[in-house]
């Protein structure tokens, strides 16, 4: 019996993948066609279908949306109910039904007609109802599912999914969209976090990182920096101007040639131009400076010049880009 569960199991992937390699030959005219009304279109992609292939127009639905064109899902039954009102002559349709005479979504059709807006029919066969009223045919058709029982939608609906995600992949290369548009829709998301996210916005400031000045004896200095619960200080110095970074690694090279390290001015033990990061520059930007540099904490300078604050990895860990 696990035997058999296998061998249909991976039938099963290789139905499906003969399905999906199929569809590279209807990328044709009539793809093109749907493509640019969908790229003319001023109002919005309206996905429907119905169970199973329903599912599949909310995942199309919501990478269009997530990759530079409007979109929404609509319920073919709910349409029939008041949701058609969210549609409008300045839409786009895109009406999923393998059969093509899915009562619901089929139903659809002479109201869409009328309200005026274009129909992309997504089917597998060519010349039922869905098909002969659309203005463009998507083909998804199978040769054969791969459900034991034959009833259950498999090999049809993963067609379906990558067919709509050549749609998206070719409006996203049509429309010059970016991974900063791309970040700009996903703010929570890591992508996100790396795009958008600067040093200013999770540097740290005030009391939350040690600001000494250039005269101060290593002692204060070291005070400084626990007070802070960072890992070193940034010095200033009598005009405010940053001169350099007292780190732990600092402290151990001169604990050798200084005895009494901990009355030095910290300006005789500190490190001199250090690395630095500008304010405005992206986390990621200055994640990969940490990283290669293999240091813990940059000092943070304004468009002047001027010390602004402190990153340290920690920040960027706490932001999610570790």
């Amino acid at each position: 019996m696990i035997a058999t569960s296998i061998k249909k199991a991976k039938q099963l992937i290789a139905i499906e993948a003969a399905a999906v390699k199929r569809l590279q030959k209807r990328i044709n005219a009539d793809f093109l066609k749907a493509i640019e009304l969908i790229v003319s279109c001023r109002g919005r992609v309206i996905v429907s279908g119905m169970g199973k292939t329903g599912i599949i127009g909310r995942k199309i639905s919501a990478t269009f949306s997530s990759t530079g064109t409007p979109s929404l899902y609509m319920h073919p039954a709910e349409a029939a109910h008041g949701d058609l009102g969210q549609v409008t002559k300045d839409d786009v349709l895109i009406l999923i039904s393998y059969s093509g005479e899915t009562d619901e979504t089929k139903r659809l059709i002479p109201l869409i007609k009328k309200i005026g807006a274009p129909v992309i029919a997504m089917t597998g066969e060519k010349q039922s109802s869905l098909a002969r009223f659309s203005d463009v045919i998507l083909d998804i058709s199978v040769e054969e599912e791969g459900c034991p029982l034959g009833l259950a939608p498999m090999a049809s609906t993963t067609a379906a999914l990558v067919f709509g995600d050549a749609l998206a992949a070719s409006l996203i290369v049509r429309k010059k969209f970016r991974r900063e548009d791309f970040a700009f829709y996903h703010p929570g998301g890591a992508l996100g976090r790396r795009l958008l996210l600067t040093v200013g916005d999770i540097m740290r400031t005030g009391r939350q990182y040690a600001r000494v000045r250039d005269n101060s004896h290593v002692k204060d200095v070291l005070f400084a920096i626990t007070r802070a619960r960072c890992g070193s200080a940034c010095v200033v110095d009598a005009r405010e101007k940053f001169v350099g970074i007292f780190t732990d690694g600092d402290l151990r090279r001169h604990m050798e040639t200084h005895a009494n390290i901990l009355r030095c001015q910290v300006k005789d033990v500190m490190t001199v131009n250090p690395i630095t990061v500008q304010k405005d520059k992206l986390a990621a930007e200055a994640l990969k400076i940490l990283q290669d540099r293999k240091i813990d904490e940059l000092p943070v300078l304004d468009g002047k010049g001027n010390l602004a604050g402190l990153l340290d990895i920690q920040d960027l860990l706490k932001a999610g880009l570790l």
